[in-house]
């Protein structure tokens, strides 16, 4: 990753975190977006300089049209390139069918669907040959394990579509697009000390939450040189979760 310039969106907290703290140890530059914890994107900012490369952060919401967007020319302008965007950013909205809102769905969209498609048509636009995005998904497309996700799982699955897309549109000029999908995963919007942890682990083989950096790691991978080849693939970081 050395001298490579990165977008991580939501990248203040949880995975989006791990994600740019592990692209700084291996030697990018990093910009993320957060949308109202501040002093987390601080800290994160703080822990990417620390390895000594240049760390940045803009307030954005992804489901503004004008703000998904104009996060990834901001970063790009800052950095001074762009080599790869991770689409990490995502609301979660659970619940019975019929209690789901108009609002519900129209946030949920906003930001999990559209807030990417910008980012990544953004993206596009600024990055050349060897260019990497990378989404992050949910094993809930892979398998849905009980009710009250109905509206969450569609929105993660309408980024498969999206990868697989991107892949086709932008693979000719040597841009690669994948999408990761990881299993529960210990952060604080769901950590594994929590109420519903104990059902979470046992519908996965290991029986047991994932870390924030091994999703990290499977992004690194993807975000490298050594995955030229892969593209428009999804990767399932899920413990088993599918299996």
């Amino acid at each position: 990753m050395n001298g490579k310039a990165i977008v991580v969106t939501g990248g203040s907290r949880g995975i989006g975190a791990a994600v740019a703290l592990r692209m700084a140890e291996e030697g990018a530059d990093v910009a993320i977006t957060y949308t109202a914890d501040e002093a987390a994107a601080k800290e994160v900012v703080r822990r990417i300089e620390a390895t000594g490369r240049r760390g940045f952060a803009v307030r954005a919401d992804s489901g503004r049209a004008d703000e998904a967007a104009g996060a990834v020319d901001w970063a790009a302008r800052t950095l001074g390139r762009l080599d790869v965007l991770v689409n990490n950013a995502g609301v979660g909205v659970l619940g019975p069918l019929a209690a789901l809102t108009l609002a519900d769905v129209d946030r949920v969209l906003a930001v999990n669907v559209r807030g990417a498609f910008l980012a990544s048509q953004a993206a596009a636009d600024r990055m050349g040959r060897g260019g990497r995005i990378v989404t992050i998904g949910t094993c809930m497309t892979q398998r849905v394990p009980g009710p009250g996700g109905t509206l969450y799982t569609m929105s993660k699955s309408a980024l498969t579509g999206l990868t697989k897309a991107l892949a086709r549109e932008l693979g000719e000029r040597g841009i690669t697009a994948n999408i990761v999908h990881p299993g529960p995963t210990d952060t604080d919007m769901n950590p594994a000390a929590g109420p519903y942890a104990a059902g979470q682990s046992a519908m996965t083989a290991l029986g047991r939450f994932g870390r924030p950096e091994e999703i990290a790691a499977v992004v690194a991978f993807l975000a490298g040189e050594e995955a030229a080849y892969v593209t428009g693939a999804e990767f399932s970081v899920d413990g088993g979760h599918a299996a």
